[in-house]
Formats: C-alpha cells, structure tokens, sequence
C-alpha cells in the first residue's frame, strides 16, 4: 500500500533517537555519524532493524546531516547509497514498511541574516534529495528545522526534484516558537500551502512540553500531524548523557496526544527502540481519528499567520504607485529605505497585512520587487500581499517570500487563471480573485458572482481550495455609477453566502473624483463590514477608516472588553497625518532620536547617514555609542527578552547599528577606547551548525566586544591556543548535536587546565543549565541576548 493511503485508516510509527544510540556503539568525539554507513554498516542496520522489530513503519536513513557542505559530491552519493541500502535491507521486504530519506538542516542562517542566499539552500537541498531518489527512498523526511525560510527552501527542492511524498518537522523551543520565531500556525500555513504531506514537531523537548505546540497544528492542519519528541531534555549523570523521560513515560503522554488527533508518532533524541515499541503497544488498539478539512484562511509571515476568520482584516495600500508622486520617484532612484519606513509606518498604524506594489513601466519590476519582498520582510513581521500584474515578477516574489502569501490577483480571464493559479499551487497563497472577465466587470451582483464561480471551479482543478480564494467583487467609482456602492456591497454578501468565501475591497475606489473622501470611504467600509467584508485595502493613515474599524469591532463583540477601541481612542493623534510618512523620515510612534529608531526599526543606511550627520556636531564619537546606539540595542534586546521581538528583527537592528559603527570606527581611526575585552567563540569539533555562533557573534561585536570567531568543527587544541594569545576572559561554545556534546565537554576539560582564567559560556538546542553545569561550564545561555547580558556582567566586574 502507498504510505499516504495507509495514513488515511491507520496510525504512522517512526523510528527513535540514532545518534545516541551510535554513541553508545562507539561513534568517537568529532566523528561524523552518517560516515558509519560506509565504515560500520552493520551496527547502523542492527538500530534500523531494532526500530522495525519494535513496531515502526518507517526508519529513516543516517543522513540527517548529509550534505554538500559537508561531504563531497563523491562521497555524499556514497554515503546516501549506502544509508538507502542499509535501511531497505533492515526492512527485509516486508509489508508497510519503508524508507525515509533523512533531510536536517544545513546548520547555516539565511540571508538576510546569514551567509547563505535562499537559492543556494535550496540548491544544497536538492543534491540530497537528488540521491536520496537515485537510491531508491519511499519518501522525503525534512527535520530538526529552527527556521521558517529553510524549511521552505528544503521543501521546494523536495518537490522540485521527487514526486515522492514529503513530511516535514520542526523543533520548538519552550516559548512554542522557532527560533527565528515562526509560531505553529504560521508553518501550518506555509507547509500545507506549498503541498506537504504531513506536518508536525520533532526533537526539542518531550512529549509533556510539546502538547501546547501539536495542539496548535492540530486546530489548523488539513493533512496529518506528526509527532517525534525527545525524550526530554539530557542530563549528565556518571559522566553519562541520560534523558529523563522513560519509555513507559513516553507511551503514556504519546497516548494523550494521539488521543486528540495526532496520526504519525516516533522519537527523537534520547529515545531507543524500547520507547517506540511502548508507544506502539500503548496506541495501536485505538481507532485513528479521521482527518477533516480545516477550513481557516491563513497568510502568514515568518513569525505568525494572520487567520481572516478571526475578524476583519487591514491591508495596508501605501506601498503603492498610484496616485503617489513620491513614491514614484523613490523607484525610480531605487530608495528602498523610503518603501520601508512605509511599511513600518503601516505596520505601527494597526496594518495586518502590507500590499507591496512596485509596478512602473520605466523600471525593471521583477527585479523591484524581490528587492522590496526581501527587505520589507527583513524589517516587519507583518505578511505581505505581492501585488502586480507581471507573472514573471510574481513568481520570483512568491519563491523568495518567507511565509504564505496573499498573492494580487488573478481574474476570471483564461490567460489570468491559467498563468496564476499555478503559481498559487505550487508556491502556496491565497489568491485574490477579481470578479471581471474577458466581458469586463458585470454591472449586477449576481453577474459577479457567476465569475466567482467559475474562478472557484477553476482552482479546484489546480487543487486550490476555497479557503484559499479570496474574492474582491470590486468597488467602484459611485461619482460615476450611482449604483456602484450597492453592487458591490450586494456581490459581498452573495458571496459569503453561496460560495462560504471571504472576501476584500479597495476602498478608497468608491469615492475617486468627489471631495472629503475619507468620509465616503468611511461610510462605506462599515456598510461592507456589515454585510460581511472580510478584508479591506486601505490607507492606514485615514482616522476614518481607522475609526469605522475599532468601532466596529467593538459594537460586534470582536473586541474583548472594547480594549483595542480604547487603546485606538487614546493612540489618535492631534493633527491630520501627512500624505507619506516616509516622506518625512518619521513613523507613527517614535521612541527616541532618528539614530535610536533607524536602529530599532534594522534601517542600516538610514543608521550610517544619520551617523555621519551627527558625527559633525560632536566631538566625543564613543558618545553617540554609550547615548544613542547601545541604548537602541538594548530597547530592542530587552523586547527580544520578553519575547515582543523576534530574533531576526533583533538580528536586522545588530546590523544597523553594525553599520553605525562603521561610520564611527572609520571616522575613529588609530584612536582606541571603543573596544571592550576578547571574547572567543567556535562551535565545537564535529560540529557544523554555526546559526546561533553567529548570532551572538554579531551583538557581542555590537556591544563593542572584541570578538575572535574561529568557525565551526574547531579542534579543544584550537580553542585553547587563540583563548591563551588573546588571553581571552570569554570563551563562547557552541552545539547543536548529541553526538558533538562530549567534544564541548572535552573543550572546557582542556580550557580549565590550560586558560583557568577564562570564563566559559555555551550554549546550543541540546543543553540545558543543569546540563552545562554537569560539563563544567561557568553559564548557559539560552539564546544570544543572555549571552551579552553576560559578557557585559564580566565586563563590568573589571572595573
């Protein structure tokens, strides 16, 4: 039988843990796991066939960390082969039992915030998978993903290069979060848009920890949910790695999840054969819930989904053209700083989602708008609806993009349906639909919704569903149609109720050509709200339509003690806005000087220029640092902290004031006193997932650190030896893995014999405090900030 129809009547058993149990076989400090398929075949195939014996359906191969940046081209074909051929003779040819390709992270960041382009992970990912079909895999396992846009790069070149089946899992940390912030809805919403099989957690914490984050995939998630927890987090006892969850423990808080829905359970880290037959013998007696069509519309951003059937939605329409001269000549001189301050501008006026339009016939759109998606998304968290007419610049917009889009539009003209809808099927989206056709717009409601039928009908055949169309019956001119308002307000709620979609409105349209606009806009917008308008275009900046929104939320229950109405009432300014915010250089709320909110907001070349202007009025450069910039890194660090910040906003606002120290340093040259003391950092022997190394390299570096980074897969000799030429008081370790664990504590071993005097802090997804404590380190850092607040402690004990 095919996996995903045995899915459909059955439960799912993976395999466990496989690192640690090659630990325990022998796998030496440093040695790369997935070499033993070549070395010592037999023992990897001895854990696969312990996992089948134990009741799993699947195993998945030794190669969670094989790939092209680790292993030549040669050696990575070999190494694969033998993975595929170990783990299908494991399976002994029997029924309902097959072969995953095991995919984890590349253990880089992405750009914006890392070295690595998003074509280029996908490139990486698509020579594994490559191979992994070559050899003969039953499907691709994508795991152990922290961050939203990889797994979105792994998972294109899955479906780019296979046509096999996919699931894909991610590691949360105990905030529910990953760790550049994407909450569980937000990758329910990319994962199943862009076609996953089946979704879910893997690794992090144990099954206990996880439930709140598999509940979330279970409300929203159409396909089904997987399961692959550690079995908690490791302790050192007698000098031995041990995980605290028992495989009876295990069992019993597997049964409560499968209870609730989940479809496909296995282990992680820390989990033995022993775990997973418990867990099947605890489970395999139940009746499978069935899985049901979720019929929530999500967008979403990297860090959260925007669900439109929650209440009304605001699209903001400023980074638009139209109508806007200045914004006109900002293309043209390629400002992109003044479409961010635009979008931020929107974001902080209550905006859920920004329209990004760029289309000028003088200017090379395509390439205008990759720009505009992948800096906007740098700098807000808010999703983005990819607004253009250009199919070639939709595309390009819609596979950079990092989340689900809203994708501006296609209309009920062929060449439209059949140049859109695949781009929506393949990149996931929700798709705007224009109710106009090679006939025009139909003057009646009912004309537009039988275009909104066929559209519909249309996207079923793509594999589009419903919740996934949003229609846009569209407002016009009622200065030149004085049916235009009643028309459209009809087709809305024709539309709501035949079809059961939602729908959207440019607003602003009605009232073109008559005077005091906003208030006909206004008007209108309650109007469509009451007969059930599910988002609108609007212009942020309008106190009308911002009125008739809070308002109306309010008055229909949609806001809990009329909190947002209040918080709107006393937020209302004393002056009519300006026609652009960005024409001003200001956004809504400003929390300090230009130089402290170009920090904040992560505008690097806003950050430089306002440098240089204020380097000019001054005579003390290591002023503007200990006054404006270390200030600003704080503001934004203190928020990181209280989790109101995600870490690539945090990561954005470092390279602002990265670039402010530049001007400095530059302007600062052979003058000394804007250095703090040596820190050293390296992720340990063995080890290749440098994401969370760099990210603390960079703050540190922006608190004025003197940092020595000696890479990834550094020798306890290597380390030793630059902490002794510095004589560094900081030293900074780094691991993602179980198996490079014992190489970290063999680096403190050495450092405490070698360089007493330095103080050792780690940090990586594997530790705990308790855990870094046990291998002698002086403190664990849960994420990059602490490890500052820390140096700075040390720092400061100096003086």
């Amino acid at each position: 039988m095919e996996i995903k129809e045995y899915i459909k009547s059955h439960f799912l058993y993976l395999d466990g843990g496989m690192g640690t149990l090659l630990q325990a076989k022998g796998l030496a400090v440093g040695e790369l796991p997935e070499r033993w398929n070549l070395t010592r075949p037999d023992d990897v195939e001895d854990i696969h066939r312990a996992y089948f014996a134990a009741g799993c359906n699947v195993v998945n191969t030794n190669t969670f960390g094989a790939s092209c940046l680790k292993l030549s081209d040669e050696e990575l074909d070999a190494v694969i082969g033998a993975a595929v051929r170990i783990a299908r003779s494991a399976a002994d040819g029997k029924e309902n039992r097959w072969v995953a390709l095991d995919v984890g992270p590349t253990g880089r960041m992405l750009r914006p915030y890392g070295d690595i382009s998003f074509e280029e992970a996908v490139a990486v990912f698509a020579k594994t998978v490559r191979l992994g079909v070559k050899h003969g895999v039953d499907l691709i396992f994508i795991e152990t993903m922290n961050d939203a846009y990889e797994t979105k790069a792994a998972l294109l070149a899955a479906k780019e290069n296979s046509t096999l089946p996919v699931f894909v899992s991610n590691a949360y940390g105990a905030d529910g979060k990953l760790m550049t912030g994407a909450s569980p809805a937000a990758m329910v919403a990319l994962l199943e848009g862009m076609g996953a099989d089946a979704i879910g957690v893997n690794c992090s914490l144990g099954p206990k920890a996880l439930a709140p984050v598999v509940e979330e995939y279970l409300r929203y998630a159409s396909v089904p949910v997987l399961l692959k927890p550690n079995a908690g987090l490791p302790t050192v006892q007698d000098g031995r790695t041990v995980y605290g969850v028992s495989p009876a423990e295990f069992a019993e808080e597997l049964e409560c999840l499968v209870q609730r829905g989940v479809r496909i359970i296995g282990g992680c880290c820390g989990t033995t054969p022993a775990h997973i037959a418990e867990a099947v013998a605890k489970t395999s007696t139940f009746m499978p819930l069935p899985i049901e069509e979720k019929h929530h519309t999500l967008v979403s951003s990297y860090t959260h989904a925007v669900c439109f059937d929650d209440a009304p939605i605001l699209i903001g329409e400023r980074i638009n053209p139209t109508g806007k001269k200045l914004f006109k000549e900002a293309l043209r001189a390629g400002d992109m700083e003044y479409i961010l301050r635009e979008g931020l501008a929107e974001e902080e006026r209550g905006a859920h989602i920004l329209d990004v339009n760029v289309g000028l016939p003088e200017i090379d759109e395509r390439k205008m708008l990759e720009a505009a998606v992948r800096e906007l998304q740098a700098v807000t968290a808010l999703p983005l609806q990819i607004d253009t007419a250009d199919p070639a610049a939709m595309e390009a917009a819609l596979r950079l993009y990092n989340g689900k889009a809203m994708v501006n539009s296609v209309n009920g003209k062929k060449e439209s349906l059949d140049t859109v809808l695949p781009l929506v099927k393949k990149y996931g989206g929700v798709v705007v639909a224009l109710t106009l056709d090679e006939n025009g717009i139909p003057e009646t409601a009912e004309g537009r919704l039988a275009i909104a039928e066929r559209i519909l009908a249309e996207a079923a055949r793509y594999g589009i569903d419903k919740k996934n169309v949003v229609f846009d019956p569209l407002a016009l001119t009622v200065s030149a149609d004085k049916n235009a308002a009643r028309e459209t307000l009809r087709a809305v709620a024709l539309i709501k109720e035949r079809l059961g979609c939602h729908t959207s409105l440019g607003v602003s349209n009605i009232s073109f050509g008559l005077p005091e606009r906003d208030a006909i806009n206004g008007t209108f917008f309650a109007m469509a709200l009451e007969r059930g308008l599910s988002a609108a275009i609007m212009n942020p900046h309008s106190e009308e339509m911002r009125k008739t929104y809070y308002s109306y939320r309010a008055l229909c229950g949609l806001d809990d003690n009329c909190a947002d109405y209040v918080a709107y009432a006393a937020s209302r300014p004393k002056t009519v806005a300006v026609e652009s915010a960005a024409a001003t250089g200001t956004t809504a709320q400003s929390s300090g000087s230009p130089l402290f909110d170009a920090i904040v907001k992560g505008l690097k070349e806003s950050a430089a220029t306002l440098t240089e202007e204020v380097l000019k009025t001054i005579e003390d450069p290591l002023s503007l640092v200990n006054e404006e910039i270390i200030p600003a890194l704080n503001f934004v660090g203190e928020g990181f902290e209280k989790k109101t910040v995600f870490l690539p906003s945090l990561l954005m606002s470092a390279e602002a004031a990265k670039s402010a120290f530049g001007v400095i340093k530059a302007q600062s040259a052979g003058k000394r006193g804007t250095e703090r003391s040596a820190f050293v950092l390296a992720t340990v022997k063995g080890d290749i997932h440098d994401i969370g190394k760099n990210i603390v390299r960079l703050l540190l570096e922006n608190y004025g650190f003197a940092v020595s980074d000696l890479g990834k897969d550094v020798t306890p000799t290597a380390i030793v030896e630059e902490t002794l030429r510095l004589r560094a008081p900081l030293v900074g370790l780094s691991a993602l893995m179980t198996t490079t664990v014992p190489a970290m504590e063999e680096t403190i071993r050495l450092l405490r014999e070698k360089a007493p005097f330095a103080k050792i802090v780690v940090g990586g997804a594997v530790l705990t405090e308790e855990y870094a404590a046990a291998i002698g380190a002086d403190k664990y850092a849960r994420d990059a900030m602490e490890t500052v607040r820390y140096a700075e402690e040390i720092e400061a004990a100096k003086l």
